[in-house]
């Protein structure tokens, strides 16, 4: 008996509108329609493009985008009230994310009311913006602090009145996978919505939290590139495509090959550089210099490399330095056209650990080449040091 394919799960990228209010990012114009851009081609779903209601700048930006992608479908965000209902019209998007607090503690600071209120909030928006030709989607901002009964309240409201998905945001970064999952487990059996996943970092559980509700049951991921947003950001695009792909055997529709190039393209617009080991993307994430690593990778890649760098459109790098042992050296050697054995290939591993010491940095080919000078004209060279 065949096996039925795992659906796909739907990235929804929020870099436009939450990464974007990452302390200190603001992207002009036309760097938002180039992300856009950049997006749309790497495969991605959705994409969050903005909050219409800031400025009428705002709105015509987010108008150039929604004209310009092609594949990719452009939703607006907005609070639960019609002046933001009216904002998202007027960018021609067709699809809106009406966001309302449901966490006790958000509701009585924002509105000095219950529950009651955002239930309230909910059916006179809602229809409202469904008039003007929008699709809903309902977003329940702290939902990770929420009532679960009073969630569920919320969501037979949103499905009475058609709307077509649930976003869950763990607005503050506090669940662990565990519970997340049991969350998601308990929602898919309460409902037939379309179940997405907000995901903060303030823990560094972002992405692990979105494949436990991925796995809980939840159809849609929301993601930023890079993990841009607020405080610690949010869930990364990079690594909820990567981990779906290669651990959870999700498909998405995500070409993992246009992760780097879509990253550079945030970072440098962010002006946020990417950390050296920031995971698929990082400078250093396929960098290799530990002669034991080294010396494995050499003889079958597997040994220590899991994920293979081309599947991300990168290259492997072996780094010479202090760790690194007689294995790379010789292959750096040889790739450089200079013969060696195992003795020449100790001695030169004595300079490139001295060398690394002092510089605190790593070996480079023109240094490579000037230690194998040395030992060359070292008396007695080819005895055993």
């Amino acid at each position: 008996m065949s096996v039925s394919p795992m659906p796909s799960v739907i990235l929804n990228d929020s870099t436009l509108r939450d990464g974007e209010q990452a302390p200190g990012v603001a992207f002009a114009a036309q760097e938002k329609l180039a992300i856009a851009l950049a997006l749309d081609a790497a495969g991605v779903d959705e994409l969050e493009i903005g909050t219409p209601i800031m400025s009428e700048q705002e709105v015509e930006a987010m108008s150039a985008v929604r004209a310009a992608v092609t594949r990719a479908v452009p939703i607006a965000w907005g609070r639960m009230t019609r002046a933001d209902v009216d904002a998202a019209v007027r960018t021609g998007v067709t699809r809106v994310n009406l966001s309302v607090p449901l966490s006790d503690r958000q509701i009585r600071a924002k509105f000095h009311a219950e529950r009651p209120e955002v239930l309230k909030r909910i059916r006179d928006v809602v229809p409202y913006a469904q008039d003007r030709g929008l699709r809903v989607a309902l977003g329940g901002e702290d939902s990770s602090r929420a009532d679960l009964d009073f969630v569920s309240q919320v969501l037979d409201a949103a499905a009475g009145l058609g709307v077509h998905r649930y976003r869950f945001a763990d607005t503050l970064g506090l669940l662990d996978p565990f519970r997340t999952y049991e969350i998601f487990l308990a929602l898919r059996a309460r409902t037939s919505l379309e179940l997405e996943f907000h995901g903060h970092d303030d823990l560094g559980l972002a992405t692990a939290n979105t494949l436990a509700a991925i796995r809980g049951g939840a159809t849609h991921a929301s993601v930023c590139v890079l993990g841009l947003g607020e405080r610690a950001g949010n869930a990364a695009l990079e690594e909820v495509a990567a981990a779906l792909a290669v651990i959870a055997e999700r498909p998405t529709r995500v070409d993992l090959k246009a992760m780097p190039r879509l990253a550079d393209l945030v970072s440098n617009a962010a002006r946020r550089p990417i950390d050296a080991a920031k995971p698929i993307v990082g400078g250093a994430v396929f960098s290799h210099e530990s002669g034991i690593h080294v010396h494995g990778l050499l003889t079958d890649p597997l040994t220590y490399e899991a994920l293979d760098p081309r599947r991300f459109g990168r290259d492997r790098q072996i780094v010479i330095g202090k760790h690194s042992g007689r294995s790379a050296i010789s292959d750096a050697l040889a790739h450089l056209g200079l013969a060696s054995d195992p003795q020449i290939a100790g001695r030169v591993l004595l300079q490139v650990r001295d060398h690394a010491c002092r510089t605190k940095a790593p070996v480079g080919e023109g240094d490579l080449r000037r230690f194998y000078a040395i030992d060359s004209a070292r008396p007695g060279r080819g005895e055993s040091p």
